[in-house]
């Protein structure tokens, strides 16, 4: 599912550039090409078109990333971590350290 996802984004990402390119812009761009067309979409040409066209390609490209982002979670819920080896680790047994002596009570004796 996701796979056919993909290729329509691929696809509505392609028409999504060329309705771009098509409109017409401060310096008229690509749309100087598509003088014969005029009268296909009306006496305003085809900007009124073209826009509603790049919109509604745009809000299914949304649509589609949404689509896309939810498929792809709801596949793979695991993570990159949960694949890795699990190694044991084996601390080594903790040395028990010297204990010092007790100091010894001064003796009471007087040395003469």
């Amino acid at each position: 599912m996701t796979s056919t996802l993909m290729i329509v984004q691929i696809i509505l990402a392609i028409l999504i550039t060329i309705t771009i390119l098509l409109q017409k812009s401060s310096s008229i761009g690509l749309g100087a090409y598509s003088g014969s067309n005029e009268s296909l979409f009306g006496a305003k040409g085809p900007s009124g078109f073209l826009a509603k066209a790049t919109f509604t390609l745009a809000l299914l490209f949304v649509i589609n990333t949404l689509a896309l982002g939810y498929l792809y979670n709801k596949e793979s819920s695991r993570s990159v971590v949960d694949t890795l080896p699990k190694k044991e680790a084996k601390a080594p047994a903790p040395t028990p350290a010297p204990v010092p002596a007790a100091p010894s009570a001064p003796s009471t004796e007087q040395k003469q």
